[in-house]
């Protein structure tokens, strides 16, 4: 699953593939949100964690991954 963070005055968005399913992506924002920890962390495929400060956070976009095509396709 494809998981888009915006953040505050940064030109990118952070952009990481997620194992975890989109309810446990949300309640992990959620709970970020309401929480007094002051920072979004997740973990990608890799093992890699990134984490956010919640004052930072602009949007969080959660999306299915789009398989990608291999190939050629015919038109």
């Amino acid at each position: 699953m494809e998981v888009k963070i915006g953040v505050q005055f940064a030109p990118r968005e952070l952009v990481l593939d997620s194992a975890q399913t989109p309810a446990e992506v949300a309640d992990a924002v959620t709970e970020a949100i309401t929480a007094d920890s002051g920072a979004l962390t997740l973990v990608d495929e890799r093992g890699r964690r990134v984490i956010v400060p919640v004052t930072k956070l602009a949007y969080v976009e959660i999306a299915e991954s789009a398989p990608r095509p291999v190939g050629f396709t015919p038109s």
